[in-house]
């Protein structure tokens, strides 16, 4: 990811980024009692707005931290990071924490003013031979907590899983849990065989992707069959194309998973298609509100 644009916005300041500070009590840097969301922005639009509000929503009320804005705030906060950055193809990246308590305690959960943050960074692109190569995955244990659908902040498990993925020069690390597929560190995962896409349903254990679902829509407009099952790690591995979907990289094709290939080893049909299907859908929405 490249370095974060310049201006920031913390507690309704727009500051730099360097010159941005919390209390050392805050309770996300404390306990990682915190929730978060990244929206792309696509030539100065932002790419599902209402979706990853609604999930940052979502996510507040699961820790009982009330939501500190409505969607009008929430949508004058990403412009203005939007606007005070250059605006362009960027993603925007929002923080709520349960804010700073006057010492660490567990519980009760105190009743303090919330910590807003939020910065704005270069969207990554992928090169045409990033494109024609696809990526490489390892797969690794689920070691994560066991609520995964709330977007927290509480990433640990999710960046010691990412970094064996590192270690071993591969792009993402696919998260098993007893013989079944759950999704990767930071992405969710598709298998298609037989020219049907599955996906394993929402549930504690998986984050509720924004991108996913805009995958779903573009099938059906597509004529491409879709669904919602369990997928054995077993059917992962003999699939004929996987590809991985989040709000930075749209959906990417995976090419080899512990360094086998997955189909031929090149980015598969239909996986152009949807990719085709996603610069489209971006192109009708430039210039619309949001």
């Amino acid at each position: 990811m490249a370095a974060t644009l310049p201006i920031c916005y913390l507690d309704g300041a727009w500051l730099p980024i360097n010159e941005a500070r919390i209390s050392p009590l805050d309770r996300s840097f404390l306990f990682g009692d915190g929730v978060y969301e990244v929206v792309p922005v696509f030539a100065g639009r932002p790419f599902r707005f209402v979706e990853h509000f609604d999930r940052l929503t979502r996510s507040c009320e699961a820790l009982r931290i009330k939501d500190p804005h409505d969607r009008d705030g929430w949508r004058a906060i990403v412009r203005g990071l939007m606007d005070r950055n250059g605006g362009g193809d960027v993603y925007v990246y929002v923080q709520v924490s349960r804010g700073a308590d006057t010492g660490r305690s567990h519980a009760p959960l105190p009743d303090v003013a919330p910590t807003v943050f939020g910065f704005a960074a270069p969207l990554p692109k992928p090169s045409a031979e990033q494109l024609a190569r696809g990526l490489s995955c390892v797969t690794a244990p689920d070691i994560r907590w066991g609520r995964c659908d709330i977007k927290s902040v509480a990433l640990l498990g999710n960046v010691l899983q990412r970094q064996l993925g590192c270690d071993a020069g591969a792009d993402e690390t696919i998260l098993l849990r007893d013989g079944w597929m759950m999704e990767a560190t930071a992405s969710t995962v598709h298998v298609i065989s037989n020219g049907v896409i599955a996906t394993p349903p929402n549930s504690t254990a998986i984050l509720p992707g924004t991108t996913r679902s805009v995958v779903e829509e573009l099938a059906d407009r597509l004529g491409i069959p879709c669904e919602t099952r369990a997928i054995k790690e077993s059917e992962m591995r003999r699939a004929d194309e996987v590809w991985i979907a989040s709000a930075t990289r749209n959906v990417s094709a995976v090419t080899h998973i512990d360094g086998q290939p997955v189909g031929s080893g090149k980015p598969g049909p239909l996986w152009a298609r949807m990719w085709e299907g996603f610069n489209t859908l971006q192109r009708e929405l430039a210039g619309q509100p949001w």
